[in-house]
Protein backbone atom coordinates (compact mmCIF):
# COMPACT_ATOMS: atom_id res chain seq x y z
CA UNK A 1 0.00 0.00 0.00
CA UNK A 2 2.04 2.88 -1.25
CA UNK A 3 5.36 1.39 -0.08
CA UNK A 4 4.26 1.30 3.59
CA UNK A 5 5.34 -1.85 5.38
CA UNK A 6 2.69 -3.20 7.71
CA UNK A 7 4.19 -4.94 10.76
CA UNK A 8 3.21 -8.53 11.38
CA UNK A 9 1.33 -9.13 14.63
CA UNK A 10 2.27 -12.06 16.84
CA UNK A 11 -1.27 -12.35 18.19
CA UNK A 12 -4.67 -10.79 17.72
CA UNK A 13 -8.05 -10.83 19.39
CA UNK A 14 -10.93 -12.17 17.28
CA UNK A 15 -14.45 -12.73 18.63
CA UNK A 16 -13.15 -12.79 22.20
CA UNK A 17 -10.39 -15.33 21.57
CA UNK A 18 -6.70 -14.57 21.35
CA UNK A 19 -5.21 -16.04 18.20
CA UNK A 20 -1.44 -16.48 18.18
CA UNK A 21 0.73 -16.70 15.10
CA UNK A 22 1.93 -20.23 15.89
CA UNK A 23 -1.60 -21.45 16.59
CA UNK A 24 -1.04 -21.82 20.34
CA UNK A 25 -3.79 -21.00 22.80
CA UNK A 26 -1.63 -20.37 25.87
CA UNK A 27 -2.50 -16.67 25.94
CA UNK A 28 -6.22 -17.45 25.66
CA UNK A 29 -6.00 -19.96 28.52
CA UNK A 30 -4.13 -17.44 30.68
CA UNK A 31 -6.76 -14.81 29.93
CA UNK A 32 -9.66 -17.14 30.82
CA UNK A 33 -7.87 -18.16 34.02
CA UNK A 34 -7.37 -14.51 35.03
CA UNK A 35 -11.03 -13.72 34.33
CA UNK A 36 -12.09 -16.79 36.33
CA UNK A 37 -10.03 -15.60 39.30
CA UNK A 38 -11.51 -12.10 39.03
CA UNK A 39 -15.02 -13.54 39.05
CA UNK A 40 -14.13 -15.83 41.97
CA UNK A 41 -12.88 -12.83 43.97
CA UNK A 42 -16.09 -10.94 43.28
CA UNK A 43 -18.23 -13.94 44.30
CA UNK A 44 -16.08 -15.19 47.20
CA UNK A 45 -18.13 -13.35 49.81
CA UNK A 46 -21.20 -15.36 48.76
CA UNK A 47 -19.28 -18.61 48.18
CA UNK A 48 -17.74 -18.51 51.65
CA UNK A 49 -20.88 -17.47 53.54
CA UNK A 50 -21.99 -20.20 55.98
CA UNK A 51 -25.64 -19.07 55.86
CA UNK A 52 -26.07 -19.78 52.13
CA UNK A 53 -26.95 -23.41 51.23
CA UNK A 54 -24.23 -25.46 49.52
CA UNK A 55 -26.48 -26.29 46.57
CA UNK A 56 -27.03 -22.58 45.87
CA UNK A 57 -23.29 -21.92 46.21
CA UNK A 58 -22.65 -24.60 43.59
CA UNK A 59 -25.08 -22.99 41.18
CA UNK A 60 -23.53 -19.56 41.76
CA UNK A 61 -20.04 -20.99 41.24
CA UNK A 62 -21.00 -22.62 37.95
CA UNK A 63 -22.76 -19.52 36.64
CA UNK A 64 -20.38 -16.81 37.85
CA UNK A 65 -16.92 -18.42 38.03
CA UNK A 66 -16.81 -21.52 35.87
CA UNK A 67 -18.54 -20.02 32.83
CA UNK A 68 -15.83 -17.41 32.13
CA UNK A 69 -13.14 -19.94 33.07
CA UNK A 70 -14.10 -22.26 30.22
CA UNK A 71 -15.48 -19.63 27.81
CA UNK A 72 -14.50 -20.53 24.26
CA UNK A 73 -13.01 -23.88 25.31
CA UNK A 74 -15.21 -25.80 22.88
CA UNK A 75 -13.18 -24.27 20.03
CA UNK A 76 -9.74 -24.99 21.49
CA UNK A 77 -7.45 -27.75 20.26
CA UNK A 78 -6.02 -28.22 23.72
CA UNK A 79 -2.96 -30.10 24.97
CA UNK A 80 -2.71 -32.16 28.16
CA UNK A 81 -0.52 -29.55 29.87
CA UNK A 82 -3.09 -26.86 29.14
CA UNK A 83 -5.92 -29.03 30.50
CA UNK A 84 -3.83 -29.55 33.62
CA UNK A 85 -3.38 -25.78 34.07
CA UNK A 86 -7.14 -25.22 33.83
CA UNK A 87 -7.80 -28.01 36.32
CA UNK A 88 -5.22 -26.62 38.75
CA UNK A 89 -6.83 -23.16 38.62
CA UNK A 90 -10.27 -24.62 39.33
CA UNK A 91 -8.94 -26.84 42.12
CA UNK A 92 -7.19 -23.89 43.78
CA UNK A 93 -10.44 -21.95 43.73
CA UNK A 94 -12.26 -24.88 45.33
CA UNK A 95 -9.62 -25.34 48.03
CA UNK A 96 -9.59 -21.63 48.78
CA UNK A 97 -13.39 -21.74 49.14
CA UNK A 98 -13.09 -24.53 51.72
CA UNK A 99 -10.27 -22.79 53.60
CA UNK A 100 -12.05 -19.44 53.72
CA UNK A 101 -15.29 -21.16 54.75
CA UNK A 102 -13.57 -22.77 57.73
CA UNK A 103 -11.89 -19.61 59.01
CA UNK A 104 -14.82 -17.31 58.15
Amino acid sequence: MGGVIIPRAGKLRYLGSIIEQKGDIDEDINHCSRVGWQKWRSASRVLCDKQIPVKLKGKIYHMVVRSPLVYGAECWSIKKAQVQRMMVAEMRMSLLDVWLYKIG
